[in-house]
């Protein structure tokens, strides 16, 4: 997972693998908002992978909740998150979960909303710029 800073917060750009992928397309678990109907992401962000391609997710690294930051628990079923964690996010402060999309999870999880997607858009095909969405239109 790469780490940048813009607007003075930390951006994630997670390279999900073939695995992480499937494991997403195979998430069981209840979401709050599935579709990112509340959550903050520009239009072309609203899919089941929350991303332009389906390889790259790009989001903000703050929780939803109180702003804290996430880890990264990409494991399938460690002991401390239970049989059902399929890899995703945790946020240590207050216990959110979020899934491989940055989706937040439906199972007590204080995070209102899904990790925010920024505008971004793809400069070749190693090269993301954040702030700009896909028309290259400041943001």
């Amino acid at each position: 997972m790469v780490r940048v800073q813009w607007r003075g917060q930390p951006v994630w750009v997670l390279h999900r693998s073939p695995d992480m992928l499937e494991r997403l397309a195979g998430q069981t678990s209840p979401l709050k908002d599935p579709e990112s109907a509340k959550s903050i992401q520009p239009e072309y962000a609203r899919n089941a992978t929350r991303a332009l391609r389906p390889e790259y997710l790009v989001v903000i690294g703050n929780c939803t909740h109180l702003g804290c930051a996430p880890l990264e628990r990409f494991e399938v079923a460690p002991a401390d998150l239970g049989p059902d964690w399929v890899g995703g996010f945790f946020c240590p402060c207050h216990g959110s979960k979020f899934d491989l999309a940055a989706r937040v999870k439906d199972d007590g999880s204080p995070a209102p909303t899904n990790l925010t997607v920024p505008p971004y858009r793809f400069v070749g095909d190693e090269l993301i710029i954040v702030g700009e969405d896909t028309t290259g239109a400041s943001a």
